[in-house]
């Protein structure tokens, strides 16, 4: 099974435990009613904010440690040079 496949299945089975917990179809015998009331129905707004928060962590850390793959960073050098040169025979400045 592929890593999609799982994080798909993961998702459908969350929301569904999630949806039937919202409308009160699954006896939650630890949750109180004001949990039912007030905060199943922002958890899905908290799982949004995670996952912003985490996306952009993670691209801050891959622009914090890029210049630690050189490889990646001679690379997109060299495609900016060329990119430069081609313009410049073209007679557009780009400096």
């Amino acid at each position: 099974m592929a890593r999609v496949h799982r994080v798909l299945l993961l998702a459908v089975f969350l929301s569904a435990v999630y949806l039937l917990a919202l409308f009160q179809y699954l006896p939650v015998l630890f949750l109180e009613e004001t949990v039912g009331k007030e905060i199943l129905p922002t958890l899905p707004w908290w799982a949004l904010v995670a996952f912003g928060a985490y996306s952009l962590s993670s691209i801050g850390w891959g622009l914090f440690t890029f210049r630690d793959c050189p490889d990646a960073y001679n690379e997109l050098m060299g495609e900016i040079n060329q990119a430069k040169n081609e313009l410049r025979a073209q007679g557009v400045s780009v400096d």
